[in-house]
């Protein structure tokens, strides 16, 4: 992407409406239930519990909303889980 061009971020309605927006995880063939564990615990806060569950049910559902909140807050989040091999957006 050259300087010149410019990123424009979507924004949900409903975003703009309640400020809340979703960090979904989606499932993958490659990372092991321990690695997805140990990132959310790490990059979310989330507690062992948690996170288990989390990595359960995107093993079966195919995808988990693991955080809530303003966008700008769930950007770095999603960042990480990306750089940490997961796939993930905010939705």
């Amino acid at each position: 992407m050259s300087t010149k061009e410019k990123v424009i971020e979507e924004v949900d309605v409903s975003e703009l409406i309640d400020g809340q927006s979703e960090l979904v995880l989606y499932n993958d063939d490659v990372n092991t239930f321990d690695h997805v564990i140990d990132t959310l615990i790490r990059v979310c806060n989330h507690t062992s519990e948690q996170a288990e569950q989390c990595a359960v049910l995107v093993h079966y559902k195919g995808r988990c909303t693991v955080k809530t909140g303003a966008f700008n807050q769930l950007k770095p989040q999603c960042l990480q889980l990306l750089d940490a091999g997961l796939s993930a957006e905010i939705m």
